[in-house]
């Protein structure tokens, strides 16, 4: 699947809103029969365009009041040293993404915490002891705007997102 028509467009768009939907209400959304709907679902997520389908929780009702931004810098950057640091950050499940960054620093963490007192035992015990780390600098959240997994598509289509 090299290229992607409107009918998987479309189909790209309603998973994303609600991944619970059934092959029938997708394919009447969608404006196409149960069976090649289903095909198609089948090669979106064989040729890695849908890596999955998960729950989508409330951080703050399972007690995770805190959103950290954390900015990390390495001792060194060679190639070894980013491959271990990067391992240890996988582990660590407080830590919700990561991304290498252009300017200041080295990679950017998002990290959740029950709150501040745990969030400092947290950083105090493993994000300062992952290997290769300079310093850290932290910013916190203090409400969100707009958290969203969701995709823009328009620009498969030609269309303004």
């Amino acid at each position: 699947m090299e290229t992607l028509d409107k009918f998987d467009i479309a189909i790209l768009n309603e998973l994303q809103s609600n991944g619970r939907l059934t092959n029938t209400e997708l394919s009447a959304r969608v404006g196409l029969s149960a069976a090649p709907c289903w095909r198609r679902v089948r090669a979106l997520e064989e040729g890695g365009y849908i890596k999955g389908y998960r729950a989508e929780i409330d951080r703050h009702k399972i007690g995770l009041g805190v959103l950290a931004f954390v900015r990390l810098d390495a001792e060194r950057n060679t190639g070894d040293a980013t491959s271990v640091m990067e391992e240890a950050i996988r582990k660590l499940p407080e830590i919700i993404a990561c991304h290498y960054i252009s300017g200041t620093g080295t990679f950017e963490l998002q990290v959740v915490a029950q709150d501040l007192d745990s969030f400092s035992r947290f950083a105090l015990r493993s994000l300062i002891n992952l290997p290769n780390v300079k310093d850290l600098h932290t910013s916190f959240s203090l409400g969100e705007v707009k958290a969203s997994s969701v995709l823009p598509l328009g620009h498969l289509s030609g269309k303004a997102a």
